[in-house]
C-alpha cells in the first residue's frame, strides 16, 4: 500500500556549506534532506521510502558547538510504501525454486510464495523450471502474479522487508 506521510527530520549542514545568501542555503538543506532520504532506505512503521513530495517547514539552525555544523529542524511529505497481511498485491516472479518462487512487487524483493501456498500448482523443473496447473496456468520468470500477503517483517540490519504471500483466495494467480 502507498502511504503519505508527514515527517519531521533534523537535517546537519556542514559549517563549510554555510553561505550568508539564503536560498543557497535552503537550496543545501533540501539537497541534504533528500541524501539523507535516499540513504534511510526504509523503516519498520511507514515501510519504503519513496519520494519526497512537500518540504512543509524548515526551522531555525541551531550551530553545534564541537562542529561548527547547522542543524535544521525540517518538517516534509513523503510517500512510503508497505505491505499489509490481507492487502492484494501484484508481483513478477524473479526467482524459481523446488519449494517456491521469489516476486518482487514495488521496492520489495524478498516476497516468498510457498509451494504450499499455491492450490494445484506443480513444479515442473528443467532448465528454466516454472509451476504449472491443472488450468494450464503457468507461473514462470517474467510472469506477473496477483497474491495476497500473509505476513511482512521488517529486517533492520538490512533496511529491508521480507513477505510471505499466498494464491489462497479468489482472483489471485498468473495473470494472463
Amino acid at each position: 500500500m502507498y502511504l503519505k506521510s508527514k515527517l519531521s527530520w533534523n537535517v546537519v549542514i556542514p559549517a563549510e556549506n554555510m553561505n550568508a545568501k539564503g536560498l543557497m542555503l535552503q537550496k543545501a538543506i533540501i539537497t541534504r534532506l533528500m541524501t539523507d532520504f535516499a540513504a534511510k532506505k526504509a523503516s519498520k512503521d511507514l515501510g519504503f521510502y519513496l519520494a519526497v513530495t512537500t518540504v512543509g517547514s524548515i526551522g531555525e539552525g541551531k550551530v553545534r558547538q564541537h562542529s561548527g555544523d547547522v542543524l535544521f529542524p525540517v518538517d516534509f511529505s513523503c510517500i512510503t510504501f508497505k505491505m499489509l497481511p490481507g492487502e492484494v498485491l501484484e508481483g513478477i516472479v524473479h526467482k524459481i525454486l523446488k519449494h517456491g518462487i521469489f516476486l518482487k512487487c514495488g521496492p520489495a524483493e524478498k516476497v516468498y510464495l510457498s509451494h504450499q501456498k499455491m492450490d494445484d500448482y506443480q513444479f515442473v523443473p528443467g532448465e528454466n523450471p516454472y509451476f504449472m496447473n491443472g488450468k494450464s496456468s503457468k507461473i514462470e520468470k517474467g510472469v506477473v502474479v496477483r497474491f495476497v500477503v500473509i505476513g511482512e517483517k521488517f529486517m533492520e540490519a538490512e533496511k529491508d522487508f521480507q513477505a510471505v504471500v499466498s494464491l489462497e483466495g479468489d482472483y489471485l494467480g498468473a495473470i494472463a
